[in-house]
């Protein structure tokens, strides 16, 4: 190269250098010279990269010091369950018990037992006279009064902080929303059950499991899983219990209406037992995954903990519809009549009461541990 050439070539490299040195100094020797934009290569590759990664960072810094009920933030001297931090207030309500569970469940189940009895005595009474229509509407009314009664009753164990109605009402609604969109259908109109499930005690008995229960047992665990499950409404260990019942009453509502549909008006006194039965199962089965919930909420659990609980459910389920079939035929056997459904009454009834002392003792020796290991710690 000429040294022509060379100078040329020299002088044409000088601005950018200086241009990049002022840049670098925060300041331009150019009076006139706009400031560095955002695209500029030296901002753009390194200023927003660091920015984001260290807003990562602090997101997830907080995320490990608020509440996991409440996400509000807490100290580091927050207490814990495993490695989740709580506040004080929803620290207290995982080991708190409510006593009044158990009186107000067995008034709801007593309520239930005496609506049978005297719907039945009164169905004697004015069933001859009831036809189409008019029996129609009394078998749909009488579908809702099982869920109505034990939702007040079941209500009023949680007096001391109610949960918000309007939750409870919605997890009701959901529960009839998915037997109806999708439980009833895919048991009816998919497998077909009622086609084969009468062929042998082990077609009775894997049908009734493997199709009706975990079809039911799954729908009414995702209806509180993916809704209130999700909420700072949903507080305490109990709260999983509750709304599962709702979620059960909401599916066996609806049972109960395409029961009395579906047949175009039932002989009342038959059908008021059907229905009180199927209220107190679908409800006493959704309790177990309700307590599921209620414990992976807030403590620890292994992976297979909430698939356990819903799958202890469907299980029961299944074998209460079988054991519910030999009583039915057993009763109407002793007695000589076509359906003599009381036996299945006081099986479901027994059933019921069962499940929930289980339900409470597990739940009160889940609290009393939670104290323990508080006092422990």
């Amino acid at each position: 190269m000429s040294n022509v050439g060379r100078s040329l070539h020299t002088l044409s490299l000088r601005p950018h250098f200086r241009s990049a040195g002022s840049r670098i100094q925060g300041f331009s020797r150019n009076p006139t010279k706009k400031p560095a934009q955002a695209s500029d290569p030296i901002c753009y590759t390194r200023l927003p990269k660091s920015d984001v990664q260290r807003s990562g960072e602090r997101r997830e810094f907080m995320a490990e010091q608020v509440c996991c009920v409440c996400q509000q933030p807490v100290g580091e001297d927050a207490p814990r369950l495993g490695n989740r931090l709580y506040c004080a207030e929803h620290y207290a309500k995982v080991g708190y018990h409510r006593r009044s569970v158990w009186r107000s469940s067995l008034i709801a189940i007593a309520l239930l037992l005496a609506f049978a009895l005297v719907g039945v005595l009164l169905a004697g009474v004015i069933g001859p006279w009831l036809k189409g229509t008019p029996l129609l509407l009394a078998g749909v009314l009488l579908a809702v009064v099982p869920a109505a009664l034990w939702l007040v009753f079941f209500y009023l164990q949680d007096l001391l902080e109610p949960e918000p109605k309007r939750y409870v009402i919605g997890v009701f609604l959901i529960g009839m929303l998915l037997a109806g969109a999708i439980g009833i259908p895919l048991v009816r109109d998919v497998f077909r059950v009622q086609d084969w499930l009468g062929e042998s005690w082990l077609t009775n008995l894997l049908g009734s499991i493997l199709v009706i229960g975990f079809t039911q047992e799954f729908l009414k665990y995702a209806a509180v899983r993916y809704s209130v499950y999700l909420l700072p409404e949903f507080d305490e260990r109990m709260d999983g219990i509750l709304y599962g019942t709702a979620a059960g009453l909401g599916y066996a509502t609806l049972l109960n209406i395409h029961y009395v549909v579906d047949s175009g008006g039932v002989n009342l006194q038959i059908g008021i037992v059907r229905i009180v039965i199927t209220a107190l199962a679908q409800a006493s089965f959704a309790g177990i995954s309700g307590y599921a919930l209620g414990r992976a909420k807030f403590e620890e659990e292994p992976v297979w903990w909430l698939p356990l609980g819903v799958t202890i459910a469907a299980v029961l389920n299944g074998l209460f519809t079988v054991i519910l079939g030999g009583v039915t035929r057993t009763s109407a056997m002793v007695t000589g009549r076509a359906a003599a459904p009381w036996l299945g009454l006081l099986w479901a009834a027994v059933m019921a009461l069962s499940v929930l002392a289980v339900l409470l003792y597990l739940m009160r020796r889940a609290s009393r541990m939670t104290l323990t290991g508080a006092q422990g710690a």
